[in-house]
């Protein structure tokens, strides 16, 4: 399938970092969230655009432009690509972090899923990291009080010290109140002061020694303590970013060297090394929004999810998650396969008459055959073989397909792989598109073999 880092890695799309704006004046707002939180419907309703996100990489691993005004300001929002982190382990997480890093945004606004909100923060705890203009839009709060769930916004918004906004997104009139927000925000009127992380002691001792230098070499152009716990745990994308952006190679730097050595010992003196710090920092920020949602979120029905864990527990379980995978990955194949045969051999039919009825014309009009060559065996064969054997598994196919992402089983098929393909220096969300690309190669392959046949038989 030829899937190398150069393929389907960073390297392979648009970072989006060159932004449109309609005047000099226009604020530029990113927009992100968790994949399935409402990201792109928010957008869509402030823009009026038709933007679509998807689960699996390729879908939309770079970002999408509109714009939206009030009565204040006008906007260029900016669609990142739906992510559950910042840590860069994929290229939709590159993406997002390096335009939120990068692309000077005035400020970022967070979607999240009001019935796992506690989720939802980890992406929000670690945006705030890195900027201080944070808005949290917590979407689906129609869907919340269904399920019975309520939410204090203002206890929320008091322990993260960032405005927090509850919407419906399908409802534009309910995005108001986001807009007032991102107006009093990015004029000054609301000034965030987002919650600081405190890691265990022996980690803000390591960043303690390094914070200093960095702020000295990069000042105000990135969060130096963000930076700084990003060299800890030795994220070389970013480094890479750093250099790109900011002509700062932090490896290069004498300064910056000595201290991350000096840091790196403290943290050796108590155990830590590079295999453990990530934990120690996941384990800190689930903790937080642990403690972020304390009693500020309340589930009446306790049990309002218990369906939900049933089915993850069948398909992403050990026992049956494999099992169940390879029978639906199994069932599409059987289904595009067989159900392909019969239009692929109606519209090959149809083609073929009509193919037949030229060939009576030119020979009608005493036609030269070398013309009778080039347009009809060449031009009209050729495309007739290429509808009739591609239309029909395509049509079949990716309908499948997006009825397998619309109920949400795409991701739980990526949780099952990623910890094989982790092996071979890629995530569990590459082997949809390779399947989807080893199904194509499947179906297809036969028939171009025959296209082929057929070309070479009247050349």
């Amino acid at each position: 399938m030829g899937l190398t880092n150069s393929s389907i890695g960073i390297k392979a799309i648009d970072l989006g970092l060159d932004i449109k704006k309609q005047s000099q004046n226009d604020k530029v707002i990113a927009l992100a969230g968790n994949p399935n939180v409402g990201k792109s419907t928010v957008f869509n309703e402030l823009t009026g655009m038709n933007q679509h996100t998807g689960n699996w990489p390729g879908k939309t691993v770079t970002t999408a432009q509109g714009y939206c005004s009030t009565k204040n300001q006008s906007y260029v929002f900016v669609d990142i690509p739906g992510t559950y982190s910042l840590m860069a382990h994929s290229a939709e997480e590159e993406v997002a972090r390096n335009f939120i890093c990068f692309g000077n945004p005035d400020a970022v606004v967070v979607v999240c899923d009001a019935t796992c909100l506690e989720r939802n923060l980890n992406l929000v705890l670690q945006t705030m990291e890195i900027c201080n203009n944070v808005v949290v839009c917590i979407n689906l709060m129609d869907e919340a009080k269904r399920k019975n769930i309520k939410i204090d916004l203002k206890k929320i918004s008091e322990r993260l010290g960032v405005p927090v906004v509850g919407t419906i997104a399908r409802k534009k009139k309910s995005l108001t109140e986001l807009m007032d927000t991102v107006d009093k925000v990015t004029d000054g009127r609301v000034k965030p002061h987002p919650l600081r992380i405190h890691y265990e002691k022996k980690i803000e001792e390591a960043i303690a020694i390094l914070e200093p230098v960095i702020e000295e070499k990069l000042g105000n152009k990135i969060n130096s303590r963000w930076v700084s716990l990003k060299l800890l745990d030795q994220d070389n994308s970013l480094i890479t970013e750093i250099n790109t952006r900011l002509n700062v190679d932090p490896f290069e730097d004498k300064e910056i060297n000595e201290a991350l050595d000096e840091a790196k010992d403290v943290l050796s003196e108590y155990g830590i090394h590079s295999e453990n710090l990530k934990d120690k920092i996941v384990s800190t920020l689930v903790q937080e929004a642990e403690n972020v949602c304390k009693d500020a979120v309340i589930f009446e029905r306790e049990g309002y999810n218990a369906s939900d864990r049933r089915i993850d527990k069948l398909l992403t379980s050990k026992a049956t998650g494999y099992p169940v995978m390879l029978a639906l990955l199994a069932l599409v194949f059987w289904l595009t396969i067989t159900g392909s045969n019969y239009p692929s051999q109606l519209l090959a039919d149809f083609f073929f008459w009509i193919q037949n009825r030229l060939t009576d014309f030119f020979l009608y009009v005493n036609a030269p055959k070398w013309l009778h060559g080039i347009l009809v065996l060449g031009v009209f064969r050729v495309l007739a073989w290429v509808v009739s054997v591609m239309l029909p598994p395509m049509a079949i196919f990716f309908p499948l397909f997006t009825l397998l992402e619309d109920a949400g089983y795409l991701p739980r098929i990526a949780y099952n792989l990623d910890k094989t393909f982790k092996r071979c220096c890629a995530c569990g969300k590459q082997a949809l598109t390779m399947c989807m690309g080893y199904i194509i190669l499947k179906i297809e392959k036969p028939h171009f073999l025959l296209i082929i046949y057929f070309l070479n038989d009247n050349c």
